[in-house]
């Protein structure tokens, strides 16, 4: 069992962020979130044999809704059928105000350095197998803080990794079964002009000890870098976890409530796409 390391970083209240606004300053991550909770109004998509909150109170933009298909990357042949192009995202312009401080998390046992750039990261890249769950398509929105608001951040990479639906990382070795060789659930992106990062992925399985995430790093320059973890709302996990596969796992022992790193602010809301899921979780970031 692994609990990860302890939470790092502070949250800052609204004074600060608008201080930091209006002055140079360290890179901070600070995220533009959501006014209705995840999950809200949605209800899991069912599997198919093809195919595996509270917010701030200063939070008013909106999620963002997909829209459109993202550019096509090249993937390896699958042993399971892919499913069709995921949707992408708009990026939107958001006033100072609705920046909020997303804070800062673990970076925990799991992080591997793969430089594996692809958009579709359920396959492993050596066999073409894909992991089995539902799909989920997860898009970044990074911006910068300017004087007047939040601007798209260009050029920003972005990092993610995450189990599979029965709790196992690729490329280790533990609670005494290896992966080492294999990187399925690995994968980066480079922001587009937009801000925007977007995967392919499946919805987060579990493991004791931890509530139900999904690692990510984004990197604004090349020599900084910011580490944290997206979180899901535990009732909408419930219903995803009563299907295939993740339905053999059993059941779980760790909800965010009593998991150490979890912070609310950390929360993505998912919505359900006739493909399986789709989230949007915004990020602004301060720079010097």
């Amino acid at each position: 069992m692994d609990h990860d390391d302890q939470q790092l970083g502070r949250i800052l209240s609204r004074r600060e962020v608008l201080a930091l606004v209006g002055s140079a300053s360290a890179a901070i991550i600070v995220g533009c979130g959501p006014t209705s909770a995840p999950g809200a109004n949605s209800t899991p998509a069912p599997t198919s044999a093809s195919a595996a909150t509270t917010t701030p109170a200063e939070t008013i933009a909106p999620p963002i809704v997909p829209t459109a298909a993202p550019a096509a990357t090249s993937a390896p042949a699958a042993t399971a059928a892919p499913t069709s192009a995921p949707l992408a995202t708009t990026a939107a312009f958001v006033n100072v105000p609705a920046c909020v401080v997303r804070p800062e998390a673990t970076e925990g046992p799991y992080y591997v350095d793969e430089d594996l750039n692809r958009s579709d990261i359920r396959s492993d890249p050596g066999t073409g197998t894909i992991s089995e769950g539902i799909p989920l398509v997860l898009t970044f929105n990074i911006a910068q803080i300017v004087r007047n608001g939040c601007s798209a951040l260009a050029g920003a990479k972005v990092e993610i990794w995450h189990c599979d639906a029965h709790g196992v990382y690729s490329d280790v070795t533990d609670r005494g079964a290896s992966t080492v060789g294999q990187k399925f659930l690995r994968g980066s992106q480079t922001t587009d002009a937009q801000g925007l990062a977007t995967f392919t992925t499946i919805y987060p399985g579990w493991y004791p000890g931890r509530a139900v995430h999904i690692h990510f790093k984004v990197h604004p320059t090349e020599n900084s870098v910011f580490t944290s973890q997206l979180f899901f709302d535990d009732t909408f996990s419930d219903q995803v976890f009563t299907q295939a596969p993740y339905a053999a796992k059993g059941q779980r022992n760790t909800r965010n409530s009593n998991d150490g790193i979890f912070k609310s602010e950390l929360l993505v809301p998912v919505t359900t796409t006739d493909q399986g899921y789709a989230a949007t979780f915004d990020i602004g970031m301060s720079m010097a």
